[in-house]
């Protein structure tokens, strides 16, 4: 195995790290909030802002270090379009990625104190999910479009 295939299976690995664990925190936080339950939602809402913690950071710190190496190795430029392209989206992904962390962490907290005083949901949990909800788009969609650059590479 050539350095330039090791750094490109982990270049690949960290976009599927991205996207998967984006889809299932996506999935498991909503279907939790489908519940109601602040008790629930709150050990999920933990496990969400464990793995992205672990996980997504990870990739997102991984996927600049393996593409620059990538560059590097296949003597590609910075400067060509769908690269360039893929930052942009990349710093939007980051833009829309990175308040979401912390509405986590709130609604988190916010289910947890809700349970423990079995009261209902605050109004603030609800403003703060669908904002999560909304930017999940965005975010998830700028990911997407970086993974089918990747591979197109289409100008």
């Amino acid at each position: 195995m050539t350095l330039y295939v090791l750094v490109k299976y982990l270049h690949v690995l960290g976009a599927i790290v991205i996207l998967g664990i984006g889809t299932g925190i996506a999935f498991f936080m909503l279907m939790a909030h489908r519940t109601g339950n602040a008790e629930f939602i709150a050990r999920t809402a933990s496990v969400v802002v464990i793995a992205d913690a672990i996980f997504t950071l990870s990739a997102v710190i991984l996927q600049p270090v393996t593409g620059g190496l990538l560059m590097m190795l296949s003597a590609t430029s910075i400067t060509e379009r769908w690269i360039l392209a893929s930052l942009a989206l990349y710093a939007i992904a980051g833009v829309f990625w990175i308040p979401v962390v912390f509405m986590q962490i709130e609604m988190r907290d916010l289910a947890r104190k809700a349970a423990e005083q079995q009261a209902a949901l605050p109004q603030r949990y609800f403003v703060l999910f669908r904002r999560w909800f909304a930017f999940g788009f965005p975010g998830f969609g700028a990911t997407m479009l970086i993974l089918w650059l990747m591979i197109a590479k289409p100008f």
